[in-house]
């Protein structure tokens, strides 16, 4: 009897999932000491600060944009998790304010365990995300390894005017978020067995989501500062942006967007165990008001997402132009700031239940 590519569950293969795979905030930093890119004057970001991609003048006005980025399965389908890992790298390059052009492949695959026909879904999948997103795969590399891996490395280009970084937010900006949070809770609750179809559904459409509206935000001067989230969940890349920024942000609690069902699965206690190493990173940094609801707050805001939403800060007078663009785009669920830059405190975040009350 044949085996059919279904057979596989791909997230019983490997011990992490998606950007939850990342090394721990903590480690990294030790793993980066003293690793600094070597001066260049064509090159604007690099590894000196803690942004999305590599950035090179190509002395034309305009910059080439590089990034990589590859993890493990976060779902079963292997033509799903090509898709899942095409959107988060490609998103990289949105969250600069820049247009993707190419693609190349990363591929880790255990031909021992899994069959090569599963990898082809993968490939496909990726694929079609890229056609999507109007680049083509044009190569790649791929290896023989002990878990199922998959990513790309993207090229992009952009304006140099328009270029958008994440640590040149100003005090009193705007912060707004392009997706709800929550993906991590969710895609545990899947490796465990315990998500419902109809979450399923909504897991797969965000992890899928193309971030192209990032592209238009870089063309708006009044968004000042520009990241995504993804594993080290939305405190993590917000205390970025504050420290790189010289600031400090309070959240608004009330207005961060959440997966609906989200809290049906904290309920169950299935919280990834990168939430974990996120918070201990960044507790430090972190003030949580009495009246929020801390447990939550805990279990969501380190909650380490994958192909997560844009996170952006905005000059408050540019405010009108962004909500539209946002609605433009299918996104008009997003349009309430979830928080705004304040002057440096103590603390680097400040979490409140309601900025309006």
């Amino acid at each position: 009897m044949s085996i059919t590519d279904n057979t596989f569950a791909l997230t019983q293969y490997a011990h992490g999932a998606g950007c939850g795979c990342k090394i721990a905030p903590q480690v990294l930093k030790e793993i980066l000491q003293g690793s600094v890119s070597q001066p260049s004057k064509n090159l604007l970001v690099g590894n000196s600060s803690n942004d999305d991609a590599a950035v090179y003048d190509l002395g034309n006005g305009t910059a080439l944009i590089s990034t990589t980025d590859f993890f493990m399965p976060i779902v079963d389908d292997a033509f799903d998790f090509g898709r899942i890992a095409a959107a988060n790298a490609i998103s990289d390059v949105y969250a600069m304010g820049g247009k993707p052009i190419m693609a190349l492949a990363i591929l880790g695959w255990p031909i021992q365990k899994i069959p090569t026909s599963v990898a082809q879904k993968v490939i496909e999948g990726a694929r079609a995300v890229c056609a999507q997103a109007g680049i083509t795969l044009a190569g790649g590399h791929s290896i023989d390894t002990l878990e199922p891996m998959f990513g790309l490395s993207v090229n992009g280009l952009i304006d140099i005017k328009d270029l958008k970084k994440n640590d040149t937010a100003q005090e009193g900006d705007l912060l707004f978020l392009t997706k709800a949070i929550g993906v991590g809770v969710l895609s545990t609750a899947q490796k465990r067995g315990l998500l419902k179809e109809e979450d399923r559904i909504i897991l797969i459409e965000q992890l899928t989501q193309l971030n192209t509206v990032g592209e238009e935000l870089g063309k708006l001067n009044g968004v000042t500062a520009m990241t995504d989230v993804t594993g080290f969940g939305l405190l993590g890349h917000l205390i970025e942006m504050a420290k790189g920024s010289d600031l400090s942000a309070v959240i608004d609690y009330s207005a961060v967007p959440k997966i609906a069902s989200v809290s049906f699965y904290l309920k169950q206690n299935t919280i990834p165990d990168a939430t974990f190493r996120n918070w201990n990173a960044y507790s430090a940094d972190t003030k949580i008001k009495a009246d929020v609801d801390v447990m939550e707050a805990f279990n969501l805001l380190p909650d380490p997402q994958t192909n997560g939403g844009i996170l952006f800060s905005v000059k408050p007078t540019a405010a009108n132009e962004v909500k539209e663009l946002l609605k433009k785009n299918g996104l008009e669920n997003f349009i309430v700031p979830i928080g705004k830059m304040i002057k440096k405190e103590e603390k680097v975040i400040r979490i409140e239940k309601s900025l309006s009350s």
